[in-house]
């Protein structure tokens, strides 16, 4: 028998998550519809897989999977949730939680993907599979990019200096140029990252992986 913990403060979704899992026969779905009582029930008993809504009353389920897991590191937790998840990706990867179900999904999709996770398998919706592999070609295009932008010692320095609000007279005493060199650099750094001002010239080389966030100004 498969032990199922449901955590929601919906009881309508509760009861009708249990009524459908409970159909395949091989499944016992417990109840709980707050952090307090989780936490009572997992230092009690044991359970094969966990269901955890986004958002109860008095926790969310990414932070209720992270204390569940400090007390047992080898549970399998999802998080099932009627809200939008992309955002909660990298919190859930760095949590240790297996994946993310939606309430919308249909019976046979919901029975699957808890079986998966009890194989070792990470559950994603293909939405957000596909945002993240835009976000990787899009990384990958960056990386292209940079690798294909020469810069000199001189212009990392400039850029850098651009990147903390300088003006031309103190950029150019800084890195130890005549302002009319400097600005011939510029015209020539606006040219090949194709961009048209001085805060879009900085922000393209952080993109690039040229800057990074600490040679900004963050005052």
């Amino acid at each position: 028998m498969i032990h199922i913990l449901l955590v929601d403060d919906h009881p309508s979704v509760m009861e009708g998550t249990r009524m459908i899992l409970e159909l395949e026969g091989d499944m016992k779905v417990y109840l709980a519809n707050s952090a307090a009582e989780v936490m009572e029930m997992v230092s009690s008993q044991s359970f094969d897989v966990m269901l955890f809504d986004l958002h109860i009353a008095d926790d969310n389920g990414i932070d209720l999977a992270k204390k569940v897991l400090r007390m047992n590191s080898a549970a399998i937790i999802l998080i099932y949730t009627g809200y939008e998840f992309n955002n909660h990706f990298n919190l859930m990867i760095e949590s240790g939680i297996f994946g993310f179900i939606l309430k919308t999904t249909n019976r046979e999709q919901l029975v699957t993907a808890i079986r998966c996770a009890l194989r070792g398998e990470v559950i994603l919706p293909i939405s957000l599979v596909k945002q993240l592999r835009r976000t990787t070609l899009m990384g990958l295009e960056a990386k292209e990019e940079q690798a294909n932008f020469n810069i000199s010692n001189k212009e990392y320095e400039i850029l850098k200096e651009v990147a903390k609000g300088r003006r031309n007279k103190e950029i150019a005493e800084n890195v130890l140029m005549s302002q009319r060199s400097l600005e011939y650099s510029l015209t020539s750094l606006f040219q090949r990252l194709n961009v048209k001002s001085r805060m879009e010239a900085a922000i393209k080389a952080k993109q690039m992986g040229i800057l990074d966030s600490s040679d900004f100004n963050h005052e």
